[in-house]
This record gives C-alpha cells, structure tokens and sequence, in this order.
C-alpha cells in the first residue's frame, strides 16, 4: 500500500452513526434530573400522580427516556412505580432518616477535619461569600435559593478537602433528608440558626482547628432536622 506524503489529506473511514441512542440518554437524563429537583424541593409534593404521556409531551419526546427516568427515580426512592396503574411520587420514610444522618455525620465529619488541615486563604473567601449569600437569603426569607446555597457550603467543604467524590456519594444518601428539610426552613428563625452554624464551622476551618471544626459540623447536623415526629404530625400526607 502507497504511504501518503505529508502533504497529502488523508481520507479516514467515517465512524458509524448513533445519534437516535445517545438523544434517547442524553433526553432521559435530562427529565430525571428536572423531575428529580422537582421531588426533593417539594415542588412535586408527595402522592402527585406523575403520567408518562402529560411529560412526554412537555420534553417532546417518546415515552421511553420518561420511563427511564421514572426507573431511575423509583431506584432512589423518589417515586413509587404500580404496574398497570400509574406511578406517583413517593412519601418520605421516616425509618430512612437516622441512618442518612449518621452516614452523613460520619462522612461529613471527616471532610470537615480535612479542611480544617489544609484550608487556605481563598478557600476562606469562598466559604464567607456562600454565607454571605445565605444571610442575604434568610433576610428575604427565600427557601428553596437558600437551600441551594446550603448544599453549596457543604460541596465546598468537600472539595477544600479535597474530596469532591464523598460529595456525590451524600447527594444520594441524604436525598430524604432534603426533602423533610424543605418542610422546616421556613419555620421561624431556623435559616438564621443554619447561617450562624456555617459562620461557627468556617471560623474553625480558618483557625485549622480540627476538633472545633468536627464538633461544629455534628452540631449543625444534628440540627438538620428537627423532631421528625412533629413534622409527620404536621404533614401527614408527605411520611410514611
């Protein structure tokens, strides 16, 4: 075979074509993920009746990346799937909640040690704007950004320690606990309480104090939510 001269364009085979397959993922990810922020912020509160067709038609797709969504969803315990008669969105189990809050404490504990070791000045900076953003949030009294800057904060602290992966891992784990969460940030005073314990866990991080830095953030997560009992009794519709 004739080898070409550098000057000469070389015509490579093309590669076979797969766009039907990778639209299809790329479609389901998308409607899990819209429909998986919609779960856990309440804005799909739980017992609403989801129906593959109505969110076909809104993402202008097939019914099958829905239903690869809604199985994802199903396998995080986000909705409750019954065969031959619909799929809704599903209760928060109250028996889930103290094992996430341990696992929780117990990886987030550790993050918090490492940061505490190694933080430096701009991770410093980073910390107060997120606070910064979060007391700004309190005063308007805005839930759901609040929240969103809260999961920031404890992102953050993951990734000064320099594990980013542990955050990914809580994400999953904790999932119920937001959605329970979101009952109780609008109670009177409690964002001002979660912006006064992130102020106590970055000044320890700043200080490199690791013990100061592990007793604060196991007591702002053993604030994370409040009597569970009581919030069942206020919402019953929404536990199991």
């Amino acid at each position: 075979m004739r080898q070409a001269s550098s000057s000469e364009a070389i015509d490579f085979p093309a590669l076979p074509e797969r766009p039907q397959k990778l639209r299809r993922v790329t479609t389901a990810n998308a409607i899990f993920e819209r429909l998986h922020a919609d779960i856990v912020s309440l804005r799909m509160a739980p017992g609403m009746v989801l129906q593959e067709k109505r969110i076909a038609e809104e993402f202008g797709v097939s019914r099958t990346p829905v239903r690869e969504a809604l199985l994802r969803l199903s396998d995080g315990g986000l909705v409750d799937i019954f065969p031959q008669s619909g799929t809704v969105v599903s209760r928060v189990p109250v028996s889930a909640i103290p094992e996430a809050v341990v696992i929780r404490k117990a990886l987030e504990s550790t993050t918090v040690e490492s940061a505490a070791r190694i933080a430096e000045p701009r991770h410093i900076a980073q910390l107060d704007a997120i606070i910064a953003r979060q007391k700004a949030l309190a005063a308007l009294g805005d839930a759901s950004n609040f929240h969103e800057e809260d999961e920031a904060f404890h992102e953050a602290i993951t990734q000064i320690a320099g594990y980013p992966g542990i955050w990914a891992i809580l994400k999953t784990v904790k999932v119920q606990i937001d959605r329970a969460r979101r009952l109780t940030l609008p109670a009177l005073g409690r964002m001002d309480n979660v912006v006064h314990e992130h102020k106590v866990i970055r000044d320890a991080i700043a200080a490199h104090d690791v013990e100061a830095a592990r007793a604060a953030m196991l007591h702002h997560l053993s604030a994370v939510i409040p009597d569970v009992a009581e919030l069942r009794a206020r919402h019953p519709d929404y536990f199991c």
